[in-house]
């Protein structure tokens, strides 16, 4: 015979201020939990939604960013005429030569300066990335020395406002627009004219090549057609794969935060512990008259166990309830890969939810595992004495 659930909702009531004790200390080890785990779904959704499988990117053979390759303007002038380029409506070849560098830009809030992303490139580029939208302002002028920002950077940094001026380069650059990359890494980038930007760094070549097939399978071919070249010693990339491989800027996040989140657990796993214990002692004689009326020493170990298990749920709907106002917050981190901040927003997706209960489940199990045992265990005689 089984222990109605009322029951172990009626204890957990009786003794509130142990209840509420443990949830909260539960519930701050899942608020934990869950915004690194926030945290990490979002730099990954950021460079996962980046980039196109039709997009082949070219770099220098051994390069592993664009910021260290280098292509001549011979090479590129042979990339635009590979079989399989798809064309526009003029004819002409879906290619763009691009520069990338890095600037210092400050904060807004001024808490110091960071490496930002410039991307010189030729109008063809726009062409090449058709899910980025203008937000305001308008696209720079190819020749002048214009730029646009992404939404983030401009909510991010100063000297970044339509009107507004930065110097790099040379001089001078006026700000014309701000687009929108849809939270991908291009939402951590600045976009100029890639001529005006090669006069500026002294370039005679481009750092990287974007090359647009007709299909995944002419992707495919092009990006090995490349990479066999040995005259080019050029490789080639599929966009989409190149912006996967630099997911792994999270992984000082994902060891930091599982090592936080361990310590937490083990807190609070001997917080809902002692909880239990307490009640297993409190309640001796209650349990010796439920084994009177009948119920199996199974039945009481079940009814302790899901009440620590009530007692995590309890603490875990408490920790998503303390993140719920940080879901989509934008913040940034340091790209080993480009040197240069990566901004991504906090996304608590249905995965991170129920990454969230099955980690307080857990907690909750092994918290109250013991006591239950001990309190299915207790004697009958010696519990009625108590």
């Amino acid at each position: 015979m089984a222990i109605p659930i009322t029951y172990n909702i009626r204890n957990l009531r009786l003794r509130l201020g142990a209840t509420i004790m443990t949830a909260m200390g539960i519930a701050l080890t899942v608020c934990i939990a869950i915004f690194i785990l926030a945290l990490l779904t979002g730099l990954s959704k950021a460079f996962a939604t980046s980039g196109s499988p039709l997009n082949v990117l070219v770099l220098r053979k051994g390069s592993q960013a664009e910021l260290s390759s280098f292509i001549s303007r011979d090479a590129m002038q042979v990339l635009k005429y590979l079989p399989g380029i798809a064309r526009d409506a003029r004819g002409e070849p879906l290619a763009s030569g691009e520069m990338v560098v890095i600037i210092v830009l400050p904060r807004r809030n001024g808490t110091g300066e960071v490496n930002v992303t410039v991307r010189g490139m030729t109008p063809v580029g726009f062409d090449l990335r058709p899910s980025v939208k203008l937000a305001e302002g308008r696209w720079f002028t190819p020749g002048q020395r214009e730029v646009v920002v992404s939404r983030s950077v401009h909510q991010r940094f100063d000297r970044s406002s339509i009107g507004d001026v930065m110097e790099f380069g040379k001089g001078k650059w006026t700000v014309v627009g701000v687009f929108d990359a849809g939270s991908s890494a291009l939402d951590s980038e600045i976009w100029a004219d890639v001529n005006q930007m090669s006069s500026d760094f002294d370039r005679q070549g481009f750092s990287t090549a974007l090359l647009r097939a007709n299909d995944e399978a002419e992707a495919e071919a092009i990006k090995n057609r490349v990479s066999d070249d040995q005259r080019l010693k050029l490789d080639g990339r599929i966009e989409t794969e190149y912006y996967a491989q630099q997911t792994k800027s999270g992984r000082p996040i994902r060891f930091v935060g599982t090592l936080v989140a361990f310590i937490m657990a083990i807190g609070s796993c001997f917080a809902a512990m002692n909880t239990m214990y307490a009640a297993v002692a409190y309640r001796a004689r209650e349990i010796a008259t439920l084994r009177i009326l009948g119920f199996s020493r199974p039945s009481i170990l079940t009814s302790f166990v899901l009440e620590s298990i009530l007692l995590s749920m309890l603490g875990a709907l408490g920790g998503i309830v303390l993140m719920l106002p940080f879901n989509g917050f934008t913040t940034g981190t340091s790209n080993a890969v480009t040197f240069s901040e990566v901004v991504f927003r906090l996304q608590m997706t249905p995965g991170v939810l129920a990454s969230a209960l099955a980690f307080a489940l857990i907690m909750g199990l092994l918290g109250g595992l013991a006591p239950a045992w001990h309190a299915s265990r207790k004697n009958i005689l010696s519990a009625l004495r108590d």
